[in-house]
């Protein structure tokens, strides 16, 4: 696995995100590009971050009409399903014995998380053909997904499955208790 580096938090984006490509062109090498000190992960969380403030608040910074309330809205899902996404990888993974590979995990789906964002927010600029766009950043989501759990975590076939359906059901599960939980006309 990679080891920690002292570099700038610019130079660890560059490397994250030539991993993350490692990652979706199936590059065993890919784990190189992250740092899975408790630096990385900490730099991890920072993407995470980004990428909710990109979500809630980047249709805006591109002069795109946003109802009231929906930025706020859209980091705390966002927030939700992170924490969903992140605790029931953390039970699998230990339901497996392979609490080892959590960090590395989260670290990877972090930076994952950040370029979907990025890529999601360039979407909103192409209208009709940013749905384009979308779908490439499904498939994205997906390959980068198993990409993890072969090179990163190197779990088996199944094992991958396993996280993916404890991982839909745990976001499902999460945004029901959201939908709950906000006023019904904050979910318009």
């Amino acid at each position: 696995m990679a080891q920690p580096r002292q570099i700038s938090y610019l130079e660890e984006i560059k490397h994250a995100v030539r991993g993350c490509w490692a990652l979706v062109v199936g590059r065993r090498e890919a784990s190189e590009n992250f740092d899975f000190s408790q630096r990385g992960l900490i730099g991890s969380l920072i993407a995470v971050l980004i990428a909710m403030l990109l979500a809630g608040f980047g249709p805006m910074l591109l002069g795109l009409p946003v109802p009231a309330g929906a930025p706020t809205q859209s980091i705390i899902v966002n927030a939700v399903l992170f924490a969903a996404q992140a605790g029931m990888a953390l039970v699998v993974l230990r339901q497996m014995g392979r609490q080892d590979g959590f960090v590395p995990y989260l670290v990877t789906s972090n930076w994952v998380t950040l370029v979907s964002a990025v890529l999601l927010l360039v979407s909103t600029l192409f209208g009709a053909l940013g749905l384009v766009i979308l779908a490439a950043v499904a498939i994205f989501a997906l390959v980068t997904f198993i990409n993890i759990g072969r090179f990163i975590v190197t779990l088996s076939p199944l094992q991958i499955a396993l996280l993916f359906v404890s991982q839909a059901v745990g976001v499902f599960l999460a945004l029901g208790i959201v939908a709950l939980l906000l006023p019904p006309e904050a979910m318009i």
